[in-house]
């Protein structure tokens, strides 16, 4: 997907939600437990009820990895089951040496058609190199998340030449990683619970689309990460999670869904 078919989609449809498919088989509803393609039913139920209220879809591969070979078909029946005109999401976090990265670039760009795929840049530039050669495809690289594990790397104050408090360690990483790509095919994560950050980010990267987790369940704010981190193009995909997926565990779980995604929705036209 192009940055301007983003774009679009995103000022057609007035939002810029992004619902996470984090599909945990314990939790889908009873009803659905007996069907053995159980996973595949809930997350194409949930789809069919969201798509009007989000311009993009998250799947965490992790609750799909689980599974084993179950899971890949689950998670490539799943991402082939999203409309064509919503950005899909493979939340993996790979990174590895080049010829390594090359092959998760392929499984996930080729093999299972996904518009973009999260990335860990602690390896380097070559490292992240072969996701970024993929035409219309996207990379979306840690930057600052929503753990409190945060703390212990990517908010650590680096020293300057002379011994003195310079930049953090996600400031550098954002810094460093902007130049590898270009604003149509590198995004970076910035957690919602970290949403006061986001003024001083956009300074150092104020055209780069950002995937936002952590609001609903992890008690991010929408309303902060919209006023902080909205620019021209508006420039976020804000991800919801549990709070739509398991608005109920019952036989209405997608329209209990529906709701949640719509007001999702609605808060967020008023910023445009």
């Amino acid at each position: 997907m192009t940055r301007k078919q983003l774009i679009d989609q995103i000022r057609t449809k007035k939002t810029y939600l992004c619902v996470g498919l984090d599909t945990d088989p314990s939790k889908i509803p009873a009803h659905l437990q007996s069907n053995p393609h159980a996973v595949v039913e809930f997350n194409k139920q949930i789809i069919d009820a969201t798509k009007d209220h989000c311009v993009a879809y998250k799947i965490n591969t992790a609750f799909y990895e689980a599974m084993g070979a179950k899971g890949w078909e689950a998670m490539e029946e799943t991402v082939n089951y999203i409309p064509a005109e919503h950005f899909s999401i493979a939340d993996a976090k790979r990174g590895d040496i080049g010829n390594t990265s090359s092959q998760y670039a392929r499984a996930f760009f080729e093999t299972m058609n996904f518009d973009a795929i999260t990335v860990a840049p602690y390896m380097g530039e070559d490292s992240v190199k072969p996701f970024l050669e993929y035409e219309n495809k996207w990379t979306i690289v840690l930057g600052l998340t929503s753990n409190p594990g945060s703390h212990d790397f990517e908010q650590r104050v680096l020293l300057s030449e002379n011994n003195q408090p310079n930049q953090r360690l996600y400031e550098t990483v954002l810094n460093k990683v902007s130049s590898w790509g270009r604003t149509d095919n590198l995004m970076f994560v910035i957690g919602a619970t970290k949403a006061t950050e986001l003024e001083s980010i956009r300074k150092i990267i104020p055209d780069h689309f950002l995937l936002v987790p952590g609001v609903g369940f992890q008690g991010g704010s929408l309303e902060e990460v919209s006023r902080y981190g909205i620019n021209a193009d508006i420039g976020l995909l804000v991800n919801a999670s549990r709070a739509v997926i398991y608005a109920s565990g019952k036989e209405d779980f997608a329209e209990e869904a529906a709701v949640i995604a719509r007001q999702y929705h609605t808060a967020m036209q008023l910023h445009f």
